[in-house]
């Protein structure tokens, strides 16, 4: 019988921001191939319905309180995961959020709020967690990034710079972790509908203009996420670190699509 490549059965995986949204799909499919979860959200009891999900399953789940701009916070969920599994595999990098506004209304305390979370808090959950993966010279690390980490957009000003930053810090982290047998990739997601960006879907003649600009003619579903999240976080994956990979259904080619007609 063929190997089966993207089994993760026996794999302990923590995913950060997982009280709703994409977190929530992410961390499905993961378990549904087979590995056990930490979940963590700044407010652990909202995440008592999910993990009952995931148990259901068949998995072994561990709920945890967790503020990606907290230091302290990101050393004792680390410290707790490994504590409680003895080991930690795969860490997906998923708590984030935007704050939308002309560029010459951003305040101080928006740009901080947007990269903490975002870039700063990646980077420091990440070398909390790759602490223990280098012990045992394994590890996957997967952040998610955003179209916007190689892509500016109007209005986005700290969340296209934390998530660009994002793009050039899984690569840096995976050039310098690799010796240790950790990968460290990126998820760049499309235009999905979730509920920070939510409101914008209302506008429909903006919706025909973005599908209109996507050449498999759709916006992404949570589900799309599924397949490039147990990819990167299996064997399939293997010889793969410090790459980006786009699920936007062909939008970054720059469609002509998005030219006038006339």
């Amino acid at each position: 019988m063929a190997n089966n490549f993207f089994d993760l059965s026996g794999k302990v995986v923590i995913v950060t921001g997982t009280s709703r949204g994409l977190g929530q799909y992410m961390g499905r499919a993961l378990a549904k191939a087979g590995a056990d979860l930490v979940i963590t959200s700044r407010n652990a009891d909202s995440l008592h319905d999910f993990k009952k999900e995931l148990e259901d399953l068949g998995r072994k789940v561990l709920p945890l309180e967790l503020d990606v701009r907290d230091y302290d916070s990101i050393q004792n969920m680390a410290q707790a995961a490994v504590k409680h599994y003895k080991k930690i595999d795969i860490l997906v990098n998923n708590a984030g959020c935007n704050i939308r506004k002309p560029s010459m209304e951003i305040t101080w305390d928006d740009w901080d709020t947007v990269v903490d979370t975002n870039l700063k808090g990646t980077f420091f959950v990440s070398q909390a967690v790759a602490k223990h993966m280098i012990l045992r010279n394994y590890g996957r690390i997967i952040n998610i990034g955003s179209l916007t980490s190689v892509f500016g957009y109007a209005g986005l000003a700290p969340y296209c710079a934390s998530r660009g930053g994002t793009k050039q810090l899984t690569m840096s982290l995976a050039d310098d972790w690799g010796p240790f047998g950790i990968t460290v990739n990126c998820i760049a997601p499309g235009w999905f509908k979730t509920f920070q960006n939510q409101v914008l879907y209302e506008d429909q003649d903006w919706v025909e203009y973005l599908v209109d600009r996507i050449p498999l003619k759709r916006l992404g579903k949570p589900q799309d996420l599924d397949g490039a999240v147990v990819f990167l976080a299996s064997d399939a994956s293997q010889y793969v670190s410090g790459q980006t990979l786009l699920v936007d259904g062909g939008m970054s080619t720059g469609s002509v699509r998005a030219l006038p007609k006339s």
